[in-house]
């Protein structure tokens, strides 16, 4: 009798085991397909590249909004001759663009604005005055 009770104690802790352990597992499963995860997933730059290699994503969205951004900005009071061969040669460029020229070119001008930056802030530090003249003995 008693090795009953010692068996029947036995698989209900074996059970409430299991339970906890399929409990975990659930949660674990649905947290890897929320949609946090999910857009963590397939949107890191890893994923991009690939993605791009595979379909020039980033070529077919440069070459239809370069020639547009163009065209508002740079050719804005041109003909419609000098606006149609600058949309297909800024076609043509978008379309040869991926995601690596892109990504080196925003990192030049991020580099170039952060220097320009940089130097100014460093010339105004540099230059303290204290009001007293250049030609005066104290200086």
């Amino acid at each position: 009798m008693a090795e009953l009770h010692l068996e029947i104690s036995r698989v209900k802790i074996d059970y409430q085991l299991k339970e906890t352990r399929l409990k975990e597992d659930t949660k674990s499963y649905i947290k890897q397909f929320s949609p946090l995860n999910l857009i963590k997933d397939f949107l890191n730059p890893q994923s991009l590249r690939k993605l791009d290699e595979k379909t020039n994503l980033s070529g077919s969205i440069m070459s239809l909004i370069l020639p547009m951004f163009l065209n508002k900005t740079i050719f804005r009071s041109s003909g419609l001759i000098t606006k149609a061969l600058a949309a297909l040669v800024s076609g043509k460029v978008g379309k040869s663009l991926d995601v690596e020229s892109l990504t080196g070119l925003f990192s030049k001008a991020k580099s170039l604005f952060s220097s320009f930056t940089s130097k100014r802030k460093k010339a105004d530090v540099n230059f303290v005055d204290y009001g007293i003249p250049p030609d005066s003995e104290t200086y």
